[in-house]
């Protein structure tokens, strides 16, 4: 009854650090939408597709919109994490919240964390007697809290290169009609300055794309990242200061 009042307690404020998780990535990516608008109002956006002739741009933002999917997706998955961490110290908080480590703690709510306090709750009773390690523990549920995040490091530097990548072929496209070119045929010297300006276009629209793109997925994982060590942290003081001292009790573990 005690656990699920606590529970209860913990959800008074419901999801108030979820809400707050997402509400800053849900603040950024609302900027960078109305940012996108203002270009695309103005044809900007327009422009820098219909010059790119290598389609490297389009690429770039495709990929980014895809990103901001999976950020959005880990973001709430590390918000909900972050309640289950809440919940769990509500609970074992109470003055009877240690009854809650009996029976595997199945009365805790499901997430990471909670897996973390069962496997202590497992080693503990396998263990008998002796005070309980749990730093190899930590590293996993550090592990599997981190998750899939590498992932925004990943495309950070991969809309780099692609960055980089268009800013090489446009200036191929730039310098491919110098060799061929002639000072006294007028035709082909306009011809070769529009192929001069289509590479530097080309160049600077994949050059741009590629950095801003990698920036704001830099900002993004940044904030996921910073989330997912709170959690983190959480979880290690929940766990030295109600779960570890009521195991140790329970094993008769001297001060």
């Amino acid at each position: 009854m005690n656990a699920k009042v606590g529970a209860a307690a913990a959800s008074a404020g419901t999801d108030a650090a979820e809400r707050s998780v997402l509400l800053l990535w849900m603040i950024f990516t609302g900027l960078s939408v109305f940012a996108a608008f203002l270009l695309w109002r103005y044809g900007l956006i327009r422009l820098m597709v219909s010059s790119d002739r290598t389609y490297i741009s389009s690429v770039i933002v495709v990929l980014y919109i895809a990103t901001c999917i999976h950020c959005f997706w880990r973001t709430r998955a590390i918000a909900r994490e972050g309640e289950v961490a809440r919940s769990c110290r509500a609970i074992l908080a109470a003055p009877d919240g240690a009854k809650a480590l009996v029976s595997d703690a199945r009365s805790l709510p499901r997430g990471l964390v909670t897996d973390h306090i069962r496997s202590l709750v497992q080693k503990a009773e396998a263990q008998a007697k002796g005070r309980i390690d749990q730093t190899l523990l930590l590293r996993t549920l550090a592990d599997r809290l981190r998750g899939s995040n590498g992932f925004g490091a990943f495309v950070s530097d991969t809309l780099m290169k692609l960055g980089l990548l268009g800013t090489i072929i446009g200036f191929i496209i730039m310098l491919a009609p110098i060799a061929s070119l002639d000072a006294a045929d007028k035709v082909a010297m306009k011809s070769s300055m529009g192929l001069m300006s289509d590479g530097m276009a080309v160049a600077m629209y994949t050059t741009l794309a590629g950095l801003i793109g990698s920036i704001l997925v830099r900002i993004q994982y940044y904030m996921l990242d910073s989330a997912t060590q709170r959690v983190f942290s959480d979880a290690v003081v929940l766990t030295e200061t109600h779960v570890t001292p009521a195991l140790e009790r329970r094993l008769g573990t001297p001060p």
